[in-house]
């Protein structure tokens, strides 16, 4: 494998932007406006009526403000990005990650704009980032993939059916999304209607158009990408993997570079699969194609058609800073690394931190302020956050707060210092994935390589603190009755709660949090109601979107009554007893707070 020359590594941009408006928020708009300023390119950014003091926006020469909270009010609206950006004198627009950053419209109405787009080509992402046009294409270019549809699906018999021909689990996916957003995994034939309708709302939600296909679901792969780049020049490269595998709601939670225990030919076969794929659709700037990893065959996954959440990593390795190559590429120049296969230097590992409280392995959302952000000084660490202290975690967007990324000489290294700096980060405020984080890389399946994509939420256990108090104290009580009962992704959870009035006033309450690496505290949040009760209310603070019961059902432990919204994500609340609705309190589109009541079962 070639290694990176030092002098291509390092060389900045010709100076043929001037001005970029950044479409975007959180930490991808701070990453997008530090390199800007760093190659002497001024920055705009676009901030929503929540995001009006937000850090990207402190940070960049200008902003302006599209009123509005929802996402569809500011973030995904085009026209109005557009003409920002004209507005402003920007001659290029970065889409960042999320949002609009796969939608060829958008990509289509900046360039007949007359600016410059930092990504693919409307063409290229209409044809990658719809998957079923990539599975096609995919096929063409020689790259193995499981079995899929090839059109789009539209009712919960095409999942059944799929599912008794390719066998179960079947993966319902959105055809315009990646990143876990608009999917469902359906273990068998009665679970198809709710998982095509959940998957079509939420992809609908996040990224404007709910359309999505089938595939057989993997249960015993790793999940392996390939970072790739191309240019105008019609050079096109590979540039290292990543491994993505430990995910939770399939959102990745840890990442590392490169990805583990490959041999050598296995890993060096997907990255010129992926070049290939490249190609056969003329693709320019940096995008990722995605791998299910099963033994020693693999198998096309996705193609992301912009920078990934995780690209620090590959950039740790390989001393790259790959924004800096898309603004590069953008431009017009050609690639800074022309041989695909680059050397890694060392390894390098992406720890997730969001705004959610794993405790239970539930990893409930759970928005709010940020009193103190501390970040470890020390060798390889690096945190891309788009938060400082005092900043506020809103519950209308993405829950990340911030990506640790540490580098070390060998995985070893890498992962005691991970652990090392997770120990000494500290976020006062709000409960964190810290402590997921942790019981991951404290794990010998981790270190062993012994995992899978399934691997985090079957193996992996989360004790701690929910509902205010330990399993162990509540036990200790002498009360083994005190418990609730959660299903959250098809588990069952038993945690525990305070019982009695004073819990259903401690919930009415915000609590006060802390997250470190020592663990979640969480004081004076009350369970969602006592333990064969009936009542039902909100695990956290977020929007109504489907109220599946009206007075008077007969309705069984464990059936969702409701779903509700925080932060991207969807949550099904479910009954705890068997019994009759008694009374819906609310409807869909009432936001709700953590611990607010939602219905009262009486108990049969």
């Amino acid at each position: 494998m070639a290694q990176v020359p030092r002098e291509q590594a390092e060389r900045g941009v010709s100076g043929a932007l001037s001005k970029v408006l950044v479409a975007n928020r959180g930490e991808i708009a701070v990453r997008i406006v530090r390199t800007l300023a760093e190659q002497g390119i001024g920055s705009v950014v676009v901030h929503s009526d929540a995001d009006e003091k937000a850090l990207h926006v402190r940070l960049a020469d200008e902003s302006v403000a599209l009123p509005g909270i929802a996402a569809n009010e500011n973030y995904l609206d085009i026209a109005r990005i557009v003409q920002a950006a004209k507005d402003t004198g920007a001659d290029a627009v970065h889409p960042g990650y999320g949002f609009l950053a796969e939608n060829a419209e958008f990509a289509r109405a900046v360039t007949d704009a007359g600016l410059v787009f930092i990504g693919p080509s409307g063409d290229a992402i209409e044809v990658m980032g719809e998957k079923v046009a990539a599975r096609r294409v995919a096929s063409q270019a020689g790259v193995p993939q499981v079995p899929g549809t090839a059109e789009p699906v539209t009712s919960a018999d095409a999942i059944r059916d799929f599912g008794a021909e390719h066998g179960y689990p079947v993966a319902v996916k959105a055809s315009f999304g990646g990143g876990g957003r608009g999917m469902r995994t359906v273990a068998g034939p009665d679970e198809a209607d709710d998982a095509l309708a959940a998957a079509q709302r939420e992809a609908g939600a996040a990224f404007g158009n709910s359309e999505v296909y089938l595939e057989r679901y993997l249960s015993a792969a790793r999940h392996v990408e390939v970072q790739i780049f191309a240019d105008s020049h019609g050079n096109a490269v590979w540039l290292g993997d990543r491994d993505c595998s430990v995910q939770r709601r399939h959102q990745k939670l840890v990442e590392e570079s490169p990805a583990p225990g490959l041999p050598d030919d296995l890993r060096a076969e997907m990255g010129e699969a992926a070049v290939r794929l490249a190609k056969a659709v003329g693709y320019v700037g940096a995008g990722t194609v995605e791998y299910l990893v099963e033994g020693d065959r693999f198998y096309f996954l996705e193609m992301n058609t912009r920078i990934q959440v995780e690209h620090p990593v590959t950039e740790s390795v390989l001393g790259m800073d790959l924004i800096a190559e898309q603004l590069r590429v953008a431009a017009g120049e050609p690639l800074s690394v022309l041989t695909s296969g680059p050397a890694p230097r060392g390894h390098a590992i992406e720890c997730r931190i969001n705004a959610e409280d794993p405790a239970g392995g539930l990893f409930v959302p759970s928005p709010g302020p940020i009193h103190a952000l501390q970040v470890p000084v020390r060798p390889g660490v690096r945190f891309d956050s788009g938060y400082e202290s005092g900043d506020e975690v809103a519950p209308h967007y993405d829950s990340m707060i911030g990506k640790l990324v540490v580098w070390g000489p060998d995985r070893g290294t890498a992962i005691r210092r991970t652990l090392a700096a997770l120990d000494e980060l500290i976020v006062d405020g709000v409960p964190t994935t810290i402590p997921a984080a942790k019981a991951v890389l404290e794990h010998s399946d981790f270190a062993g390589v012994s995992f899978t994509t399934r691997w985090l939420e079957s193996a992996v256990e989360f004790p701690g603190p929910v509902g205010g108090v330990s399993e162990d104290a509540a036990e200790a009580d002498g009360d083994d009755d005190a418990r609730d009962e959660v299903w959250v992704g098809g588990r069952r959870y038993v945690i525990p709660f305070f019982g009695g009035a004073g819990a259903t006033a401690a919930a009415a309450e915000p609590p006060a949090r802390r997250s470190r690496g020592s663990g979640t505290k969480r004081k004076g949040a009350g369970a969602p109601g006592a333990a064969g009760s009936g009542a039902v209310s909100s695990p956290m603070q977020g929007t109504v979107i489907a109220v599946k019961v009206a007075d008077g059902d007969v309705v069984t432990a464990g059936q969702v009554l409701f779903v509700v919204e925080a932060m991207k994500m969807e949550n099904p609340v479910r009954s705890t007893v068997d019994g009759t609705v008694g009374e819906v309190g609310v409807a869909v589109g009432d936001v709700v707070t953590a611990g607010a009541p939602l219905a009262v079962v009486v108990p049969a």
